[in-house]
């Protein structure tokens, strides 16, 4: 078969003669051959198949920059690609949707204290932080109060005032009477506090670049919790028996097995399994997930850096959780888990319970 016209080609490939023309401007899909008379492209009709491959692409969305690329690779590395890309696409998705059912909840919500069933909630806590077994200094920061509960871990040579001084900018929250209507720009507010206060302390470092921090908090509203999140320490609801993870871990690793490129149990072992995407800190990412959680009396809360969470299995913190009574003495026994097991890194743990104030 000899050579197409772009008229034919673009039948015979689903792309339409003004696509052709684009592609081949951008160095994407170059015609076979260009008449040095009339100027009209020739196609091959083995090319084809890549052109049929790139209107797949766009119909995915990949950018076209990323089409190029795919369109190098040979056949096996080209699905790891495409697996890659839409793994993003569905984690964009879900931050896009977990961000729609917040300002739903948010524009939604109605004052708790005008509900006689929701009144009387609140909720019983404490906080504990602990260097480990090997760490020279803590660089934790762990707070529990009767609206904010919230853990830090910093890293870097300013580590340790890097997560004082997140949890810190957040206190306020304490004394502060947030409006139904005024959570989200509260929250957006008290992050965007939290990242200058890090920006102020890394600053002063000899590596600031170096120095930051992951913050995980939750602020009590009287019948929801708020959750504001960045970097892998993790918060854990314990309801009605069972254990769940509510947190992503913003880690190299974790985005590595959202694309299927590495299983649950390698990450696990990754060497960088630490190395964060998004953190309080100079030049980093610090885009945070937001939610809120409907609280239900007997629900118990755990927020954790990942000294607890890689080194003590989701199983034991759940039979910690489901057999202790009070906060106070839960922290401690996740604690001495995870020294128990090696206590390789710093330690914190806030364990807060939703109850019954007339109970």
């Amino acid at each position: 078969m000899g050579l197409l016209t772009i008229g034919a080609f673009a039948k015979a490939s689903r792309l339409s003669p003004k696509a052709l023309r684009l592609y081949d401007e951008l160095g994407l899909l170059a015609p076979a051959r260009v008449d040095p008379v009339t100027g009209y492209r020739l196609y091959a009709p083995e090319q084809v198949d890549q052109a049929r491959l790139v209107a797949w692409l766009r119909r995915l969305g990949m950018p076209l920059a990323r089409i190029q690329h795919v369109c190098t690779l040979e056949a096996t590395t080209a699905a790891q690609e495409i697996r890659a890309f839409w793994a993003q696409v569905e984690a964009d998705t879900a931050a896009r949707r977990d961000l729609a059912t917040f300002l739903i909840d948010h524009l939604s919500w109605k004052d708790p204290a005008m509900s006689p069933t929701t009144r009387h909630l609140g909720i019983r806590y404490a906080a504990l932080s602990d260097k480990g077994l090997v760490r020279e200094s803590n660089q934790d920061t762990a707070y529990a109060g009767s609206h904010l509960l919230a853990v830090a871990d910093g890293y870097g040579s300013q580590g340790a005032p890097a997560s004082a001084a997140a949890v810190d900018a957040l206190k306020h929250l304490e004394t502060v009477s947030v409006p139904a209507g005024h959570l989200l720009n509260v929250l957006e507010d008290a992050i965007e506090q939290a990242k200058q206060a890090v920006h102020g302390v890394a600053g002063t470092g000899s590596a600031p670049e170096e120095a930051g921090t992951t913050l995980t908090a939750m602020l009590w509203t009287g019948s929801q919790l708020a959750l504001v999140h960045i970097g892998d320490s993790r918060v854990y609801l314990l309801r009605d028996g069972g254990l769940f993870q509510i947190t992503h871990d913003h880690t190299m690793v974790q985005s590595m097995v959202d694309e299927g490129r590495l299983s649950p149990e390698e990450a696990a072992a990754h060497p960088e399994r630490s190395l964060l995407i998004r953190a309080l800190g100079q030049g980093a990412d610090a885009t945070p997930d937001m939610r809120l959680h409907d609280a239900q009396r007997g629900d118990r809360y755990l927020l954790c850096s990942d000294g607890l969470s890689t080194v003590v299995s989701a199983e034991e913190i759940r039979r910690v959780l489901s057999g202790t009574g009070e906060p106070e003495q839960a922290v401690r026994e996740l604690i001495t888990l995870a020294n128990g097991s090696g206590g390789p890194d710093n330690v914190s743990c806030v364990v807060a319970d939703v109850l019954d104030l007339q109970g």
